[in-house]
């Protein structure tokens, strides 16, 4: 959701009296609200991996009254076609996937080699077929305000200390091999946790288990917030850190989004595909002879390109940000 941005920004440099709306799932609506770009988030009432014809039907119903005049599916499956031929939208634009010849009738290629990376891929799909694009700042930017940081914290009934803020993303949904390993991230934790920051652990419900894992090591000053805040308290929280460390994920994104300082951790994943899109981010990929595998667990058992990542790289990157006097950015982001 967040690289599809680059696409609603793309969207809007072309067409000056654009009103853009977002079909996507209810969870992921409040990265939308988010977003000047669009006008409205619609939610989608499907349940993931069913057909759901009937609620195909009567979503496709609504939308028809809206007299959309064009519908870009990102997703390649058959089903996020379908909606938009169901509703009668007179152009729709994708790639072809799961040979949806019928239900798209503006099918374009994928370049793996000129668009290398997925949000290149979007931002594609939002052009005039034939035309060269041309240059254009549509990196991702999510509104956000840190100064709700301390609000969020009141609400959970912890107390804030104005230390500089380290928060940490260990979770990946894709799968362990996406995941540095959590005792890694414990070290990182207790090293900036000695040097007077404060941790912030952030991750949705089911990274509680890897966020406990961390939080054991039970220093003052780190916070264990997995599966208390909502994605919309997400965005703030982390445009309040000094510095984020992350697995490629979707926080990765929405960090990057926000402007604030990445460490990007990759595994069986390449940076080249999926990068963090800001100048303040820094990657670290092994880059093996494996890798990239795209695979949800290491095929060989070994998961190296994590494992031999050592935390001395991590640390030696975060002396960049190592600023025990700055406290919490007050800066936003408009």
């Amino acid at each position: 959701m967040v690289m599809a941005q680059s696409l609603f920004k793309s969207l809007h440099q072309q067409i000056s009296d654009l009103r853009l709306s977002v079909l996507a799932p209810s969870w992921s609506l409040p990265l939308v609200d988010r977003m000047p770009e669009v006008e409205t988030g619609i939610p989608t009432p499907f349940k993931h991996g069913r057909l759901s014809i009937r609620e195909r039907v009567q979503l496709a119903s609504k939308l028809r009254a809206q007299n959309f005049d064009q519908a870009i599916i990102l997703p390649r499956s058959f089903k996020a076609a379908l909606v938009p031929f169901l509703a009668g939208i007179p152009l729709r634009t994708g790639f072809l996937g799961e040979k949806r010849y019928g239900v798209l009738n503006d099918i374009r290629q994928h370049n793996h080699v000129e668009r290398p990376r997925t949000v290149e891929q979007f931002v594609h799909l939002g052009r005039t077929k034939g035309v060269i694009p041309q240059q254009s700042n549509t990196r991702p930017k999510l509104v956000s305000n840190p100064r709700f940081a301390k609000k969020i914290f009141e609400r959970l009934e912890i107390p804030l200390t104005e230390k500089p803020v380290l928060a940490i993303c260990p979770g990946a949904a894709f799968g362990p091999a996406k995941r540095w390993p959590i005792n890694h991230f414990a070290q990182v934790a207790r090293a900036q946790l000695q040097k007077g920051w404060q941790v912030w652990l952030i991750g949705s419900t089911e990274d509680a288990l890897i966020t406990a894992e961390i939080s054991s090591i039970n220093f003052p000053n780190l916070y264990d917030l997995a599966g208390l805040t909502r994605l919309d308290e997400v965005v703030d929280l982390l445009s309040a850190a000094n510095c984020v460390i992350t697995n490629d994920s979707g926080l990765m994104h929405i960090a990057a989004a926000v402007e604030a300082p990445v460490i990007a951790i990759y595994g069986s994943t390449s940076p080249k595909i999926n990068p963090p899109l800001s100048d303040q981010a820094a990657i670290l990929w092994e880059e093996l002879s494996c890798s990239p595998c795209h695979k949800r667990s290491c095929p060989l058992g070994h998961t190296n390109c994590l494992y031999q990542l050592p935390v001395g790289r991590v640390l030696k990157l975060l002396e960049s940000f190592d600023a025990p006097n700055t406290t919490i950015k007050s800066r936003c982001v408009p």
